[in-house]
């Protein structure tokens, strides 16, 4: 499954940085090389709290509330409400952009 991770993120974080991006692509791993584990469902409240635990607390060191998290994630997903193929990474780095 070969994807230019960078341009399907700049499409919606154009100002994300290449560092960024590869450090979510490594953070995400394995999971990129399925079609389903590629995806991120935003309503899937398990995934959602993996996102703001894992990903925003854990890996960026992000010290703001479950609220202001969860907030900025359900902002993100709103946004990409009416994109098909919502990728793991463009989800993170918008995510990151926000808070």
């Amino acid at each position: 499954m070969a994807t230019d991770w960078a341009a399907d993120v700049r499409k919606y974080a154009p100002d994300a940085d290449e560092a960024v991006i590869g450090g979510i692509v490594r953070f995400c791993g394995i999971a990129l090389n399925s079609r389903d584990g590629a995806l991120v469902a935003f309503s899937d409240q398990d995934e959602l709290a993996r996102v703001r635990d894992s990903f925003l607390k854990k890996k960026l060191g992000l010290k703001q509330a479950n609220e202001a998290l969860d907030a900025a994630i359900s902002e993100v997903g709103k946004r990409l409400k009416g994109v098909r193929n919502r990728n793991r990474e463009i989800g993170r780095a918008s995510c990151r952009e926000r808070v």
